[in-house]
């Protein structure tokens, strides 16, 4: 199977191409700096072309509300693309919950992302993860400073990158979902509580403290970050994966 993967050099998309070349298919890793642009089309006919399935990584550049313009031009384009090149499954990443926060800019385009996926001519799987163990460091660099953390006890259920591939690889070999595919890690966890763990991993002396309204995710409501029942649950705990 030629199975193309757009954003195939970054995080996700390289462990994604190394899973599927593993198990003996053609992936074939596409990106920016390679020639294929998505805000303008450039470079996608040739991408696409022989392609079975399209596995679109791209992630928009900035938070805030540019992000709308950028998943909707960008699937515009790639969706077009598909269709004239006849491939006959595209697969995108989102975000366990992200219909269920609009007080975010970036949750609400990417909920637009699988919205343009989902009303195309292109059969399509979206696969929903949670949070990504990768990022925790960066969400606690967003609130703090040189003696404290701020973090809401929004509950998280993060997961590592390499389940995150595994479960995108999966659906992308498999027939399309035309629906939604969620994954989430193993454990659900406050999110200052998160932060705790992870500055006794580091032996980072800064305190924890709990503050309802800091960061981007004081902004989520309840649990809407948590998978639902029939979510795939991956096994790397994340005490382990700090190790």
């Amino acid at each position: 199977m030629r199975i193309a993967v757009i954003g195939g050099t970054g995080l996700i998309g390289s462990k994604v191409v190394g899973i599927l070349r593993a198990e003996g298919h053609e992936a074939v890793p596409f990106s920016l700096s390679g020639g294929v642009d998505l805000l303008t089309g450039e470079g996608l006919d040739d991408a696409l072309k022989g392609a079975d399935v399209v596995v679109n990584l791209t992630n928009s550049p900035t938070f805030d509300d540019a992000s709308a313009d950028f998943f909707r031009t960008t699937m515009d384009n790639l969706l077009a693309a598909a269709h004239r090149a006849g491939v006959g499954h595209a697969v995108i990443l989102s975000i366990v919950g992200v219909d269920q926060v609009p007080d975010l800019a970036y949750y609400r385009a990417k909920a637009l992302q699988e919205d343009i996926l989902a009303s195309g001519p292109v059969p399509y799987s979206i696969v929903r993860a949670t949070q990504f163990f990768e990022f925790i460091d960066s969400v606690i660099s967003w609130v703090a400073d040189e003696s404290t953390v701020r973090l809401p006890a929004t509950p998280v259920q993060p997961m590592a990158a390499d389940d995150v591939a595994r479960a995108v690889a999966d659906v992308s070999v498999g027939s399309p979902l035309l629906g939604i595919r969620d994954v989430a890690g193993p454990e659900v966890f406050p999110l200052d509580e998160l932060g705790r763990i992870t500055l006794a991993a580091h032996d980072d002396p800064r305190t924890v403290v709990t503050d309802a309204g800091a960061g981007m995710f004081a902004a989520v409501p309840g649990n809407a970050l948590i998978a639902e029942e029939g979510a795939v649950l991956a096994h790397t705990a994340y005490r382990k994966w700090l190790t």
